[in-house]
C-alpha cells in the first residue's frame, strides 16, 4: 500500500498567542513551532499500517516555507519513508490547499489519504473533506478507530459524532481524517533521526502545479479574547438562580 499522509506545521499548543499591534496575525518571534498533533496522529495511523502491510510506503506531504522542513524531518524520523514540499510564502486557505494536495495525489496515486481532522492554528476541518469532493473519493472523518481488509481493497472506520460512534466501510482509494483517541504517536528515536537525514524530501515549487490559489477569504483582523471575569460566590439557591436568570440569561 501507499499511504499519504499531511503534515502542517503549527504553534506548540503550549505557547502563549500574542496578536500583533495591527491584528493582522500573531507575533511569531519566539514561538516553538510542532507538527500538528491531529497529523502526528495520522503518520502514526500510517505507519501502524506499514508496519502490518508488507512492503507498503508512507509519503508525508506539506505545504509551506523551506522552515517547514524541521516538522517533515520529524515525521520521517518517525519512521515515513519520503515526503514531498510544496514550497510557497504565502499563507493559503482550505481550498487552495485542497487543490493542491489532489494533484498531488494524481501523481503519487496513493491508496489511502490521510489527515489531520483539523490543524489546531486555524481549526478550520475543512481539508479533508473538500479533498474528497474534488477527488470523488469517499471520506471518514473523525476516526476513533481504523481497521483495514485482508486484502487491503477496503477499510472500515469508527468515527466520533454527536450521539456517540459510527462506522462507515468503503473501498479504497479513500480518505480518513483522525482524531485524538484513534492512537498515541511514537516518539522519533535517535536511529530515526539520523536516518530521517538520508531520507527524501523533495520540494516543489507552488507555481509549477498549475493551481488557481485566488484568495477567496480576507482576515481582516484578530482579536484576542476578553479576560476572564472573576466569580461571585452566592449565599442561597434562590439568590444563584436569580443571578443565572437575569444576569447569565442562561435560564
Amino acid at each position: 500500500m501507499k499511504v499519504l499522509v499531511t503534515v502542517k506545521r503549527v504553534p506548540d499548543p503550549e505557547t502563549s498567542i500574542k496578536i500583533r499591534p495591527d491584528g493582522a496575525g500573531i507575533v511569531t518571534d519566539s514561538i516553538k513551532w510542532v507538527i500538528n498533533p491531529f497529523d502526528e496522529i495520522a503518520i502514526e495511523e500510517a505507519l501502524r499500517i506499514k508496519e502490518k502491510v508488507g512492503g507498503s510506503e508512507v509519503v508525508l506531504v506539506s505545504v509551506g516555507s523551506k522552515v517547514v522542513q524541521e516538522q517533515v524531518r520529524t515525521g520521517l524520523a518517525m519512521g515515513a519513508d519520503r515526503a514531498i514540499l510544496v514550497v510557497t510564502e504565502d499563507a493559503l486557505e482550505p481550498l487552495a490547499v485542497a487543490r493542491l494536495l489532489a494533484k498531488l495525489v494524481e501523481t503519487e496515486k496513493p491508496d489511502l489519504v490521510l489527515m489531520g481532522k483539523q490543524a489546531i492554528d486555524d481549526d478550520s476541518n475543512a481539508v479533508g473533506q473538500m479533498l474528497a469532493e474534488i477527488l470523488g473519493w469517499p471520506q471518514a472523518t473523525f476516526a476513533s478507530k481504523v481497521d483495514l481488509a485482508g486484502d487491503q481493497k477496503s477499510v472500515k472506520v469508527t468515527r466520533e459524532v454527536d450521539g456517540g460512534l459510527e462506522t462507515l466501510g468503503f473501498a479504497l482509494p479513500g480518505i480518513v481524517t483522525t482524531d485524538l483517541r484513534l492512537n498515541e504517536p511514537r516518539y522519533a528515536s535517535l536511529p530515526g533521526i539520523m536516518k530521517a537525514r538520508k531520507k527524501e524530501l523533495k520540494e516543489l515549487p507552488l507555481a509549477d502545479l498549475g493551481v488557481d490559489m485566488t484568495p477567496r477569504v480576507k482576515i481582516v483582523k484578530m482579536d484576542p479574547p476578553p479576560k476572564r471575569q472573576a466569580g461571585k460566590r452566592v449565599e442561597t439557591v434562590e439568590e444563584l438562580v436569580h443571578l443565572l436568570h437575569a444576569e447569565a440569561k442562561v435560564i
